[in-house]
């Protein structure tokens, strides 16, 4: 895969100056989270490993945070299908081919936190929230920029790509609204999948 290298001077996420991408993050966001702005430089970092010119999808491994980063810098979003979610809690995303599956995955890599106080101290939640040094915690992320990360080849398995597309719908017998037919026999919401409280 073909490197698009950067220069030390420029501090860009993705062709947007840092505090744009900043205002991005806080319009689609609602407030600049540290995941957000920690996410915009594993975007970066994912799209500078990524070959020319292809078509991709993202999978992302948690759902904080970081799918809005996903969502605003490429154009996977969750309801277009591309940015698909499978959150067993890591801060990693994947980029990949749409069809072959090859791409590049960044995570955080715990020992490259060791600089950075106050980013290991909220990575890992060594304490509470309001005793957080929020300047601090901003102030080191844009500091180590995407340092903090690690990036691997990926292959996504055939099987994972083909479970996105739908094969059809059908009306479920229970309650008469249409759904996935790959779901089952019945909609998932009759399988008992909803938080609804009967009344």
């Amino acid at each position: 895969m073909q490197v698009k290298e950067k220069t030390q001077q420029e501090l860009s996420i993705c062709n947007h100056g840092y505090h744009e991408y900043l205002e991005l993050a806080r319009s689609f966001h609602g407030h600049i989270a540290p995941g957000m702005v920690l996410g915009g430089f594993m975007v970066d970092l994912a799209y500078r490993h990524l070959p020319e010119g292809e078509f991709f999808d993202a999978l992302c491994e948690t759902k904080k945070c970081l799918p809005d980063a996903i969502q605003i810098l490429t154009p996977c979003t969750i309801g277009n299908g591309w940015l698909r979610i499978i959150d067993i809690g890591r801060f990693a995303l994947s980029l990949y081919e749409k069809y072959g599956g090859l791409g590049v995955r960044v995570y955080v890599d715990p020992p490259k936190l060791e600089p950075f106080s106050e980013l290991k101290s909220w990575f890992f939640k060594l304490k509470p929230k309001m005793e957080q040094d929020r300047d601090m915690l901003l102030d080191e992320i844009k500091k180590a920029g995407p340092t903090v990360c690690s990036f691997q080849e990926v292959r996504l398995d055939p099987e994972f790509i083909k479970a996105g597309h739908r094969k059809g719908f059908a009306l479920c017998p229970s309650c008469h609204e249409a759904y996935p037919l790959e779901h089952g026999p019945l909609c998932r919401g009759c399988q008992g999948q909803l938080p609804y409280i009967r009344q």
